[in-house]
């Protein structure tokens, strides 16, 4: 009879690996849906809201388990990015979709992304870049 093979702990990790996707993507959405919530009640775009997102995003990756290094960082860097890109999208949508009779996510999966750039472009000021890029860089320094 042949001795059992150790366990590698693969199988114990994969729900795990899923888990921590699963939480990562939950933290992105919810909060650039409370950015636009923010943004909405306030009249304003908010882009000091992207701050906290990339906090959110660095607390979200040590809940989850991720390891620390460079793929960390990376991967909060983008997380952090995606927040302000789909806060953006939404709150154009919003506003476009009260303005002609839509809900927010009726108008947000029928605003094309050349009508979504040339409205952030008249939006969007260079203090709110420098808000948007000052949390991609704390993200992405953070999270290592």
């Amino acid at each position: 009879m042949t001795p059992p093979l150790p366990s590698t702990g693969r199988a114990r990790r994969a729900p795990a690996r899923v888990f921590s996707c699963v939480l990562l993507a939950l933290g992105v959405f919810g909060f650039a849906a409370a950015w636009v919530l923010v943004a909405l009640s306030s009249g304003r775009l908010g882009s000091w809201m992207a701050i906290l997102g990339a906090i959110d995003i660095v607390i979200v990756l040590r809940l989850g388990g991720w390891r620390p290094g460079p793929a960390r960082a990376l991967l909060a860097a983008v997380a952090t990015a995606c927040i302000a890109i789909l806060a953006i999208w939404w709150i154009i949508a919003a506003h476009l979709g009260a303005m002609l009779g839509l809900t927010p996510w009726g108008s947000a999966v029928r605003l094309g992304f050349h009508h979504a750039w040339t409205l952030a472009g008249i939006a969007i000021g260079p203090i709110d870049l420098l808000w948007m890029a000052a949390s991609v860089v704390l993200a992405a320094v953070a999270s290592r």
